[in-house]
């Protein structure tokens, strides 16, 4: 499906896909996901008994309508604002006994930052991450992934205590350092990429990079199916290698007007 390029006609125009699977050991979906022509997001949940649920689905709400209410016109400062709406929600509807995950990227016009450089016409992703769910960006053929783990295993391998590969099987593969609705730390990072066409950009849960490595990643990513195609491709595998985990896929095509 396509979205509509907007009321200006110098938004890129994306093509995107999008899929969410419960896996294959678990009984609950706990994922919830946002998809506008400019917003994309994942939140991973994590909690009792539906509280996970309940935690994804009140923080892409508020990011969904936070983003309604200033009508996508918005920067880092009004995403802070919406992502700590949803932590109060999460945290009044679940007494702070839930929390989630939450990442993605809006489409937004490029700053000059008083650079003096013309910036008329550019627009970039905005990213934005808290926790383990992660978005990358697929560029001329090069994955890179925008988002850093908030997360035990993260910050052993930052440490060179363990290597990258050794994070899938690591016990604490599911401890995150930050979450929305839970614990005392759930300050976003945030980074900016330039908008290109023929990029691909990829938001998912831990459920998806948890079976594949970034490597396998980039192979579907790379092989030339359609946006849609690719989406299920990628939580087909992700259910071959075992689907430990709930899987939440957003694809996002940025095409030529």
């Amino acid at each position: 499906m396509s979205a509509d390029a907007g009321a200006s006609s110098a938004v890129p125009y994306v093509d995107y896909g999008y899929g969410s699977h419960v896996g294959l050991r678990r009984e609950l979906n706990e994922d919830s996901f946002v998809v506008t022509d400019r917003l994309f997001a994942v939140a991973d949940g994590m909690g009792g008994h539906e509280a996970g649920e309940v935690a994804s689905s009140l923080a892409v709400q508020a990011l969904a309508q936070g983003w309604e209410s200033y009508a996508g016109q918005v920067g880092e400062r009004e995403i802070g604002q919406f992502l700590d709406d949803a932590d109060q929600r999460i945290r009044s509807a679940t007494d702070s006994k839930a929390g989630t995950t939450l990442t993605g990227a809006v489409v937004v016009e490029a700053e000059d930052n008083a650079t003096g450089e013309d910036t008329q016409g550019q627009w970039q992703w905005l990213v934005f991450n808290i926790g383990d769910s992660r978005t990358y960006l697929l560029s001329d053929g090069a994955l890179i992934r925008l988002t850093r783990d908030h997360s035990q295993v993260q910050e052993l391998v930052d440490s060179g205590m363990i290597t990258a590969q050794e994070m899938h099987s690591h016990p604490h593969r599911n401890v995150i350092t930050r979450a929305l609705g839970a614990g005392d730390s759930w300050g976003a990072d945030f980074s900016k990429a330039t908008v290109q066409p023929g990029q691909r950009l990829l938001v998912c849960s831990d459920g998806l990079t948890g079976e594949l490595t970034d490597e396998e990643i980039g192979r579907i990513l790379n092989a030339g199916r359609n946006v849609q195609d690719t989406v299920d491709w990628l939580i087909h595998q992700a259910l071959r290698q075992g689907g430990r985990d709930n899987v939440t896929v957003v694809l996002v095509d940025v095409k030529d007007h």
